[in-house]
Formats: structure tokens, sequence, C-alpha cells
């Protein structure tokens, strides 16, 4: 079995939250020998972790000899380094596996101390995969937080009326600014933090990421895709809708229909075992049959910004981008992924229409976590 190693937070580092369900703002370093799960940590995290993570073997840093580092006028940094090197020996570690995002200064002297540390990539990805239940109940509130912040986005956009410049409500301009305050104030309410999302409107919409801003105007598509974190889990949801206020063009319904039945295609074929990339060729024949560009029949060499020219999918959990990938490459389904379901055609200059659903891969097919209309008028 490989030893195991992991220095960070568990507020930024995704690997270590995965074993360390609870938020620790300072790095500490985590170990695994063998069936031992074992922290080092500050007497200040201690009570949290021995309650809400009794599994967990305990080690302070006073059983490592920090007090006499301290009395050496060592830095704080220093200690860190040394405190680690003196749990691997005592753990036994001689080599062990660590993620990418391993600090390079504990790395070499680690190294430069004999303990041989192997990036393997591919393993922390795997281990992190399959959700557990603390995960699952993060995601699915973090998307309830989603469905709840887009039923209070819509209900302004029902409300507003056109004044010349673009659509107002209650005398106010309505624009992409105020649409995210009032998104940002549901996901308060649901213990959510979401304050960078997509709220864009008209050719924005055409920039996949162009976050959005201004005065939103009639018979103009409307994107919002939405990915909040749960502060309790630290887990991701992530969520797209496209709406018009008054009269949608014709283009944009022609989109929105396409779309809708690329969902629905490739949802349909999600199980364990299929390929990412088989899914995204689904999606691609779609577009293409109907004479769109995508990334499969584009020239070689050609900067696509027209058509479909992003992947289908993308896992979600710790982080709001991870493995599995669906695109022109894709990665086996495995049962407990979780994967965002998002295909999109747009036109450079003019606009766009993006849906973009959660789904659990469950053990013999899957499951919408999403539960939300697609109507394109709000």
């Amino acid at each position: 079995m490989t030893d195991i190693l992991i220095y960070g937070d568990t507020i930024r580092s995704p690997e270590l939250r995965h074993e360390v369900h609870v938020p620790i703002p300072d790095a500490f370093l985590y170990a695994e020998k063998g069936d031992r799960r074992i922290v080092v940590l500050h007497s200040l995290e201690i009570p949290r972790v021995r309650q809400d993570a009794p599994e967990l073997e305990i080690v302070a840093p006073e059983q490592l000899g920090s007090d006499e580092l301290y009395s050496r006028g060592l830095r704080g940094w220093e200690v860190m380094l040394e405190l680690a090197l003196r749990a691997c020996r005592e753990l036994g570690i001689v080599s062990a596996a660590v993620p990418e995002s391993f600090p390079l200064g504990h790395a070499d002297h680690l190294r430069a101390n004999g303990i041989e540390l192997t990036v393997e990539r591919d393993l922390f990805e795997h281990r992190r995969r399959s959700k557990n239940e603390t995960e699952l109940r993060g995601i699915r509130n973090a998307q309830k937080a989603c469905e709840a912040a887009l039923d209070a986005s819509r209900e302004l956009l029902r409300r507003a009326q056109p004044n010349g410049a673009g659509l107002e409500v209650d005398g106010r301009p309505l624009t992409c600014e105020r649409l995210k305050r009032v998104i940002e104030d549901v996901f308060a309410d649901r213990g959510v933090e979401g304050s960078d999302m997509i709220v864009s409107h008209g050719p924005q919409t055409a920039v996949g990421h162009n976050e959005g801003s201004g005065q939103i105007a009639p018979n103009e598509p409307i994107v919002f895709d939405l990915f909040p974190r749960d502060k309790a889990t630290g887990c991701y949801a992530d969520m797209t809708r496209t709406y018009v206020v008054g009269e949608p063009p014709g283009e944009v319904k022609t989109w929105h229909r396409l779309v809708k039945e690329a969902l629905d295609a490739s949802t349909a074929d999600v199980k364990p075992g299929v390929n990412g990339r088989r899914l995204y060729e689904k999606v691609c024949d779609i577009f293409e049959g109907a004479g769109y560009k995508t990334q499969l029949n584009k020239e070689p060499g050609a900067v696509l910004e027209d058509g479909f020219f992003h992947g289908l999918g993308h896992g979600v959990g710790l982080e709001v981008h991870e493995s599995p990938s669906m695109g022109r490459i894709g990665d086996d389904l495995v049962a407990g992924d979780v994967v965002t379901v998002e295909p999109g055609l747009y036109r450079s200059g003019y606009g766009g229409v993006r849906l973009e659903d959660l789904v659990l891969v469950t053990d013999d097919g899957y499951e919408v976590i999403t539960d939300y209309p697609y109507d394109l008028r709000p």
C-alpha cells in the first residue's frame, strides 16, 4: 500500500479537504501509513477534528518536539519543515505519494533528508472522483442555492419593462450588476458563497467566460452561469440557464431547441464506463447535422468562435472544474462522479445559448441533481 503525504489547509486544498472534512485555515500535515490516517495539528484545531473526524489519529506538534525546536530560535517555517520530517520518521515513512500541490519547500526538505516523494496526479484525482456523502450533501445544497437564486432573478426579469435605453424594474435600470447582487443575497441566506459568477447579456453571451456587465436590453439572450461553493463542505455546484425578456429572435429559439436536444441526448447516455468523449461526440453530431461548427469538424488550426467551441462538461466537487473530462479528451465515468452537461451554441458579436445541469453517475445510470425548468422566457 502506497504511503501518502498531503500538506496544506482544507480551505484551499481539495486533496486535503477530501480526507479531512473540517474547515481548517492553517496548513498542516496529513499522512497515511498502512491503515493509519494521521494529522499533525495545533491544539487550536484538535477539539474540532476530534469531534467531527474521530476516525483520524491526531498528533500534536509538542509530541514531535516543537517546544525544543522553538527554544533553539528557529523561525516558524523552519519548525514546520522539521516537524514534517520528524512525523515521517516517527511513522516510518521513507517514500510517499504526494499531490502536485505539495509545497516545494517541504518537498525539498524531506528529500534532502532521505524521504522519497513522487507526485501522483492521477492517484489523487481518482481518490476524489466518487463523491462521499458529505460532499454530495454540500453539492446538493449549493445546487438548491443556484435554483433559489434563479427564482429571484427571474422574478426581476418578469417585471422588467423597456425604457428606451434597455430594461428597467421599479424605475431603475436592470443591469447584470443588479442581478448579481440579488443572487449574492440569496447565496448568503443559503450558506454558500459565489461572488464569481456569469450574468451576461447580448454579445457578451458569445464569450464563454465573460462575467457580464451593463444594462440588459429586450429581446437579447441573457446567460446565468452560477457556481457557488457550499461553506460547510467546500463543495461546488454549477448550473447554467439562458433567458430572453421580450420576443426571442428566431436564431436564439433555434439554438435553444438544439442545445436542449443535445443536453437530453448526452445525459441519457451517462453511466459508469462510458467515456466522456463519446458523450461529447454525440452532441457534436447533433450540432454538425444542423450546420454548426464544432471542435471536431472545424479545420485543423482554425480558432473557433462560432458554433460549439467548448467541451461538453467536467467533474464538479471540491473544485468547480475537476476530473472527469468530457470533451476532445474524455475520461471513463465512474459511479459517484458528479459531472456537468453543458452544451451551447454561439455566434461571435451577437450572442449565445447555454444550458447546464449537474448529473450524478450512479451504479447503473445517472441522477440529474439539477431540478429546474429550461424555459427560454423567464
